[in-house]
Protein backbone atom coordinates (compact mmCIF):
# COMPACT_ATOMS: atom_id res chain seq x y z
CA UNK A 1 0.00 0.00 0.00
CA UNK A 2 1.00 3.63 -0.15
CA UNK A 3 1.13 6.68 2.11
CA UNK A 4 -0.09 10.16 1.20
CA UNK A 5 1.08 13.29 2.95
CA UNK A 6 -0.26 16.79 3.46
CA UNK A 7 1.39 19.42 5.63
CA UNK A 8 -1.20 21.66 7.32
CA UNK A 9 0.17 24.87 8.81
CA UNK A 10 -1.54 27.62 10.85
CA UNK A 11 0.00 30.36 12.99
CA UNK A 12 -1.79 32.75 15.31
CA UNK A 13 -1.28 36.40 14.41
CA UNK A 14 0.40 38.46 17.16
CA UNK A 15 -2.60 40.81 17.51
CA UNK A 16 -5.10 37.96 18.00
CA UNK A 17 -6.05 37.05 21.58
CA UNK A 18 -7.26 33.57 20.56
CA UNK A 19 -9.25 32.90 23.75
CA UNK A 20 -12.00 35.25 22.52
CA UNK A 21 -12.32 33.00 19.42
CA UNK A 22 -11.71 36.01 17.16
CA UNK A 23 -8.74 34.70 15.20
CA UNK A 24 -8.08 33.90 11.58
CA UNK A 25 -8.71 30.36 10.43
CA UNK A 26 -6.57 30.95 7.31
CA UNK A 27 -3.87 28.34 6.91
CA UNK A 28 -2.03 26.42 4.17
CA UNK A 29 -2.01 22.90 2.85
CA UNK A 30 1.28 21.81 1.29
CA UNK A 31 1.29 18.52 -0.56
CA UNK A 32 4.18 16.12 -1.10
CA UNK A 33 4.57 17.31 -4.70
CA UNK A 34 5.25 20.85 -3.47
CA UNK A 35 1.93 22.57 -4.25
CA UNK A 36 0.69 24.89 -1.51
CA UNK A 37 -3.01 25.73 -1.32
CA UNK A 38 -4.49 28.55 0.79
CA UNK A 39 -7.13 27.07 3.07
CA UNK A 40 -9.62 28.28 5.65
CA UNK A 41 -12.72 27.28 7.51
CA UNK A 42 -15.95 27.53 5.54
CA UNK A 43 -17.72 30.89 5.93
CA UNK A 44 -20.85 28.89 6.80
CA UNK A 45 -19.02 27.54 9.86
CA UNK A 46 -16.93 30.57 10.90
CA UNK A 47 -17.95 34.09 9.85
CA UNK A 48 -15.82 36.46 7.79
CA UNK A 49 -13.31 38.01 8.62
CA UNK A 50 -12.17 34.96 10.60
CA UNK A 51 -12.66 32.71 7.57
CA UNK A 52 -11.47 33.46 4.04
CA UNK A 53 -14.14 32.63 1.41
CA UNK A 54 -11.54 32.85 -1.36
CA UNK A 55 -9.56 29.98 0.21
CA UNK A 56 -10.40 26.29 -0.07
CA UNK A 57 -12.27 24.92 2.93
CA UNK A 58 -12.22 21.28 4.12
CA UNK A 59 -15.81 20.67 3.00
CA UNK A 60 -15.04 21.86 -0.55
CA UNK A 61 -11.86 19.78 -0.60
CA UNK A 62 -13.81 16.72 0.52
CA UNK A 63 -16.36 17.16 -2.28
CA UNK A 64 -13.56 17.82 -4.79
CA UNK A 65 -11.67 14.70 -3.71
CA UNK A 66 -14.76 12.52 -4.20
CA UNK A 67 -15.42 14.04 -7.64
CA UNK A 68 -11.77 13.82 -8.69
CA UNK A 69 -11.41 10.21 -7.56
CA UNK A 70 -14.62 9.23 -9.37
CA UNK A 71 -13.47 11.01 -12.54
CA UNK A 72 -10.00 9.46 -12.51
CA UNK A 73 -11.45 5.99 -12.01
CA UNK A 74 -14.15 6.57 -14.66
CA UNK A 75 -11.71 7.70 -17.37
CA UNK A 76 -9.35 4.81 -16.56
CA UNK A 77 -12.21 2.30 -16.86
CA UNK A 78 -13.40 3.94 -20.10
CA UNK A 79 -9.90 3.79 -21.60
CA UNK A 80 -9.52 0.18 -20.56
CA UNK A 81 -12.68 -0.58 -22.56
CA UNK A 82 -11.37 1.39 -25.58
CA UNK A 83 -13.83 4.31 -25.20
CA UNK A 84 -12.20 7.68 -25.92
CA UNK A 85 -13.11 10.39 -23.39
CA UNK A 86 -12.48 13.90 -24.75
CA UNK A 87 -13.63 15.82 -21.69
CA UNK A 88 -15.13 15.34 -18.25
CA UNK A 89 -16.59 18.42 -16.53
CA UNK A 90 -18.23 18.03 -13.13
CA UNK A 91 -19.78 20.55 -10.74
CA UNK A 92 -20.08 18.41 -7.62
CA UNK A 93 -22.36 19.52 -4.77
CA UNK A 94 -21.94 18.42 -1.17
CA UNK A 95 -24.82 18.74 1.29
CA UNK A 96 -24.32 19.27 5.00
CA UNK A 97 -26.81 17.69 7.36
CA UNK A 98 -27.09 15.51 10.42
CA UNK A 99 -25.82 11.96 10.22
CA UNK A 100 -27.37 8.95 11.97
CA UNK A 101 -25.55 9.95 15.18
CA UNK A 102 -27.02 13.46 15.03
CA UNK A 103 -23.65 15.03 14.19
CA UNK A 104 -23.11 17.59 11.45
CA UNK A 105 -21.55 15.94 8.42
CA UNK A 106 -21.34 16.07 4.64
CA UNK A 107 -24.18 13.58 4.31
CA UNK A 108 -24.49 13.54 0.52
CA UNK A 109 -22.47 14.44 -2.55
CA UNK A 110 -24.06 14.72 -5.98
CA UNK A 111 -21.83 14.37 -9.03
CA UNK A 112 -23.16 15.84 -12.29
CA UNK A 113 -20.44 15.23 -14.88
CA UNK A 114 -20.78 16.27 -18.50
CA UNK A 115 -18.71 13.79 -20.46
CA UNK A 116 -17.80 13.93 -24.16
CA UNK A 117 -16.73 10.78 -26.02
CA UNK A 118 -15.36 10.34 -29.53
CA UNK A 119 -13.62 7.62 -31.51
CA UNK A 120 -14.55 4.46 -33.31
CA UNK A 121 -16.13 2.74 -30.31
CA UNK A 122 -18.86 4.84 -28.70
CA UNK A 123 -20.55 3.92 -25.41
CA UNK A 124 -24.23 3.22 -25.01
CA UNK A 125 -26.24 4.60 -22.10
CA UNK A 126 -25.85 1.21 -20.41
CA UNK A 127 -22.06 1.42 -20.88
CA UNK A 128 -21.90 4.87 -19.26
CA UNK A 129 -24.03 3.74 -16.32
CA UNK A 130 -21.83 0.66 -15.89
CA UNK A 131 -18.68 2.81 -16.03
CA UNK A 132 -20.10 5.16 -13.37
CA UNK A 133 -21.06 2.21 -11.18
CA UNK A 134 -17.59 0.71 -11.57
CA UNK A 135 -15.96 4.06 -10.84
CA UNK A 136 -17.98 4.41 -7.65
CA UNK A 137 -17.18 0.86 -6.56
CA UNK A 138 -13.44 1.31 -7.20
CA UNK A 139 -12.92 4.93 -6.07
CA UNK A 140 -10.59 4.89 -3.05
CA UNK A 141 -12.20 7.98 -1.52
CA UNK A 142 -15.79 6.73 -1.93
CA UNK A 143 -14.69 3.47 -0.30
CA UNK A 144 -13.35 5.48 2.67
CA UNK A 145 -16.43 7.47 3.67
CA UNK A 146 -20.02 7.04 4.85
CA UNK A 147 -21.30 9.90 2.67
CA UNK A 148 -23.96 8.95 0.13
CA UNK A 149 -22.56 9.63 -3.35
CA UNK A 150 -24.95 9.80 -6.31
CA UNK A 151 -24.14 10.36 -9.97
CA UNK A 152 -26.24 12.10 -12.59
CA UNK A 153 -24.92 14.15 -15.45
CA UNK A 154 -24.96 13.84 -19.19
CA UNK A 155 -22.75 12.48 -21.94
CA UNK A 156 -22.37 13.16 -25.63
CA UNK A 157 -20.54 11.62 -28.53
CA UNK A 158 -18.76 13.30 -31.41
Amino acid sequence: MSNHQAHIQWTRQADERFVDLKFSRAHTWTFDGGVTVPASSAPSAVPVPYSKPEHVDPEEAFVASLSSCHMLTFIWLAGREKFVVDSYDDVAIGTMGRNEKGRTAVTAVRLEPKIAFSGEKLPTEADVKRLHHGAHEQCFIANSVLTQVTVGGTWTTA
